[in-house]
């Protein structure tokens, strides 16, 4: 039987299909419906300092290409997070990493420090990237010393692997992954969904209640394969692809391109059965090529002739 596990840092998973932030709640709400076994991590809902009711509804939209959100980070903060969801969480099979979303340095790191002082928790992702919340003038996630900035303080607060997850619409995002590797990330997760909308035209009105969101599914997964493939090149930590992963080979195209992980999300919503269809796709595939794990595909194809 191929070994399918993967390692970040301290972070040790079975296979390398994890579970993308604020697609399966807190975790427990999918009990059931995912078999949890065949995940390498769960990455919870993005939890922020105080609870935030996130944006108007209607929040959803689905598209020929995939779906628009427009959440906005709605969460029951770091306090009740703790208390009440982490106990329920913490019953599933997997291990847990915290997204944690803050409004400055300081917030990034008192979240860093809450979460990763429980020992439920595996690892913390900095959620740097949503859409749906980002100031509009200078994003933390476009500007590379302010990611820095973040980063740093995270580190010294918590020593679990931490994870930043970048935005696809930074205008040099190997710039800020650098930055990020520098200041102590252990990964890179790249990345999170893209800015899109639907109009009614019958209504004559946006199909969102923020009028924007942010785009995932299918038509993401060109897009951040690309940014995979630019990244992975110019950073020496593990890169965790996330957009559009559906299959065993959209999977593979992620790991092909550098990445040692993928993050499953929006698939989720169609089919739970998706994180373990996935996983067993790898199985099959290792075993169809007489491979015992999967690093022989990492960056395999940039060593084919890609650049």
């Amino acid at each position: 039987m191929p070994d399918l596990s993967v390692a970040i840092g301290s972070l040790r998973m079975r296979t390398p299909v994890m579970l993308a932030s604020g697609t399966v709640g807190y975790g427990a709400e999918y009990e059931g419906l995912i078999d949890f076994g065949a995940v390498g991590a769960i990455v919870l809902k993005t939890v922020t300092v105080q609870p935030r009711e996130g944006n108007r509804p209607p929040r959803l939209c689905e598209t020929e290409a995939g779906l628009l959100n427009a959440i906005g980070l709605e969460n029951v903060g770091i306090e009740r997070f703790l208390e009440e969801e982490l106990p329920r969480a913490s019953r599933l099979p997997a291990p847990l990493v915290a997204s944690v979303g803050g409004g400055d340095v300081e917030e990034f790191a008192e979240l860093a420090r809450a979460a990763g002082e429980r020992e439920e928790i595996a690892a913390v992702e900095l959620n740097i990237s949503c859409p749906n919340v980002e100031r509009r003038r200078l994003p933390l996630w476009a500007d590379p010393d302010r990611v820095k900035e973040v980063v740093v303080e995270a580190r010294t607060e918590t020593s679990k692997p931490l994870l930043v997850k970048l935005s696809p619409k930074a205008g040099d995002v190997v710039s800020v992954a650098q930055a990020a590797e520098r200041a102590g990330a252990d990964a890179l997760v790249v990345g999170n969904t893209l800015p899109g909308m639907r109009i009614d035209v019958d209504a004559r009105a946006p199909r969102l209640g923020n009028a924007t969101g942010g785009l995932s599914g299918p038509a993401l997964l060109p897009v951040n394969l690309a940014l995979v493939w630019e990244v992975s090149a110019a950073v020496t930590v593990p890169v965790v692809g996330s957009g559009g992963v559906r299959t065993a080979d959209h999977a593979l195209e992620y790991v092909m391109a550098g990445a040692t992980a993928v993050q499953v999300g929006t698939a989720v919503f169609s089919d739970p059965r998706a994180p373990s269809l996935i996983a067993s796709g790898l199985a099959r595939t290792l075993e169809r090529d007489g491979l015992e794990d999967v690093s022989p595909y990492v960056g395999l194809a940039r060593k084919r002739g890609g650049r």
